[in-house]
C-alpha cells in the first residue's frame, strides 16, 4: 500500500469564456503522505483552490491524473467522485457554510444523512463532535446565535461527521479574530495528531508554522516546496 494518501501527476486545469481561455494550473505535481499537515499557500489567483477542488471531488481536471487514496479519480462520473467526497474528505470553508434554518445538531449531523446512517446514530455521533470541539451546549443554537468562531467549531465538528481521513480547510480563520483564528488552528493541528492529513489552503503567512510541509503556488504553478 502506498504511502501518499494524495498523488497528482502534471495537473491542468484550464477555463473556458468563449474563446478565451484561462490556465488554472499548469502542470502540477505534488504528492502527500498519510498523517502530513501541508499549507497550500499563494495569493488570490494562484491555483490554489483549483487545486483543492480537484482534489476534493469538486472539479475535475482538464488534463493529469490525480490518485485519492489508491484510486485514480481523474475520470470518474459525478455520482463516482460524489461518493468518494462523501466518505474520505471533510470541507472547512473560510464562510462556514451552514444553513441558517437548522441548529448546530442538525447541521453537524446532515452529511449522515446521505450515507444513510439512522436519524439516531446521526444524532449520537453529531452530540459526540459537539464535545470534541467545546459546544456541548450550543446543540441546539442555530448558526445565528453562535459567534464565528463557534460556527466554525460546528463547521469542524460537521467535517468530521463520516470519519473522513482527509480534512480540508480553505481559509478556515479567514473570518475571524486572531484569536480565535488560533484556536481554530490548534483544533486542526490536534485532528492532525489524531491521523488526520490536513491540507490548509491559505495567503496567510502567518499560518504556515501549523504545518509540517509548505507548497508555495503562483500563477497556476508550484514555485517551492519546504
Amino acid at each position: 500500500m502506498s504511502e501518499y494518501v494524495i498523488e497528482i501527476d502534471s495537473l491542468t486545469k484550464i477555463y473556458k469564456a468563449g474563446k478565451t481561455e484561462f490556465k488554472a494550473l499548469n502542470n502540477v505535481s505534488i504528492k502527500i503522505r498519510k498523517g502530513d499537515f501541508v499549507a497550500i499557500m499563494g495569493p488570490s489567483g494562484s491555483g490554489k483552490s483549483t487545486l483543492m477542488n480537484i482534489i476534493g471531488c469538486l472539479d475535475r481536471p482538464t488534463a493529469g491524473r490525480i490518485v485519492l487514496d489508491g484510486e485514480n479519480i481523474s475520470t470518474l462520473s459525478d455520482n463516482e467522485l460524489a461518493v468518494i467526497r462523501g466518505k474520505k474528505i471533510g470541507f472547512i470553508f473560510q464562510k462556514f457554510n451552514l444553513i441558517a434554518t437548522m441548529n448546530a445538531l442538525k447541521n453537524v449531523s446532515l452529511p449522515m444523512v446521505f450515507v444513510g446512517a439512522s436519524r439516531g446514530d446521526r444524532d449520537r455521533r453529531a452530540g459526540d463532535l459537539l464535545e470534541k470541539v467545546g459546544l456541548t451546549n450550543w446543540a441546539t443554537h442555530k448558526p445565528t446565535e453562535l459567534s464565528g468562531g463557534q460556527q466554525q467549531r460546528v463547521a469542524i465538528a460537521r467535517a468530521l461527521c463520516n470519519n473522513p481521513s482527509i480534512i480540508f480547510a480553505d481559509e478556515p480563520t479567514g473570518n475571524l479574530d486572531t484569536k480565535t483564528g488560533e484556536q481554530i488552528m490548534e483544533l486542526l493541528v490536534a485532528l492532525n495528531k489524531e491521523g488526520k492529513t490536513v491540507l490548509l489552503v491559505t495567503h496567510a503567512i502567518s499560518l504556515k508554522r501549523f504545518a509540517n510541509r509548505v507548497i508555495n503556488m503562483l500563477d497556476g504553478e508550484v514555485t517551492e516546496e519546504t
